[in-house]
């Protein structure tokens, strides 16, 4: 009874023991590289240690599926019906959160099937891409939303267009018939170059330190004015 049993749990179709256990230490090192990855490129606000460690579970979990896999078809297909009736509905806070998420599980795929070499060279040249582009982020785009009477219109576009030294991008005009509300997309180092126009225009000292807000504001009929950055993250 006792070798009986013995024999199912060693049991592992074509595999030694000796065998799944070198690819699921393989597995562990890589996952530990992807670990490193995502923790050095993702340094700022946007780091998730919760999600660092799934990424290093799902590539021994991938795999272990593709030990039990192996070569048997039937049991291949019988898997993705299986896998196919999961719905993850988790949010991805960054896009590069996905091409993580896709490294993990072909990493447990070739380590899975003993590719080990793929998996190596392939893990390197992302590590790599990753290391040098990963950090890019967009913090200079900004939204600049005011909302004014239909009457002070003409004179919103012109104080905007006057303030900064680079045209801002009109995106959206929303108009009613009593307000315009104007979204402007702008560079942030816009901001600092108006203030160096002014001094080259010779104007007061006290116009030199007005923001764009109270330019606006001393026009007369402006409701409000907002400063949004635009992020691409998804919060």
């Amino acid at each position: 009874m006792n070798k009986y049993l013995y024999d199912i749990i060693t049991s592992q179709g074509t595999l030694s023991v000796q065998d799944i256990t070198i690819r699921m230490a393989v597995s562990a090192a890589f996952a530990i590289v992807v670990f490193l990855s995502y923790r050095i490129t993702h340094s700022g606000s946007v780091y998730s240690a919760k999600f660092n460690i799934t990424l290093v579970t799902l590539t021994i979990l991938t795999t272990m599926v593709m030990t039990v896999i192996g070569n048997n078809v039937a049991l291949s297909l019988g898997m993705v019906g299986a896998l196919s009736i999961v719905r993850f509905r988790t949010s991805i806070k960054d896009s590069r959160d996905t091409a993580y998420i896709f490294w993990t599980i072909i990493l447990g795929i070739c380590c899975g099937v003993g590719d080990f070499i793929v998996a190596g060279i392939g893990s390197a040249m992302v590590f790599v891409v990753l290391l040098f582009l990963g950090r890019v982020k967009n913090e200079n785009r900004l939204l600049l939303i005011i909302r004014c009477d239909r009457s002070r219109a003409d004179e919103v576009r012109q104080s905007v267009y006057e303030y900064f030294t680079k045209a801002p991008v009109l995106k959206t005009e929303n108009a009613t018939a009593e307000t315009v509300e104007f979204i402007y997309e702008l560079d942030r180092k816009i901001f600092e170059k108006s203030k160096e126009k002014e001094r080259k225009l010779a104007v007061s000292q006290e116009r030199m330190q007005q923001s764009i807000s109270d330019k606006l504001f001393a026009l007369g009929g402006v409701d409000y004015v907002n400063t949004v950055v635009q992020s691409d993250e998804i919060s």
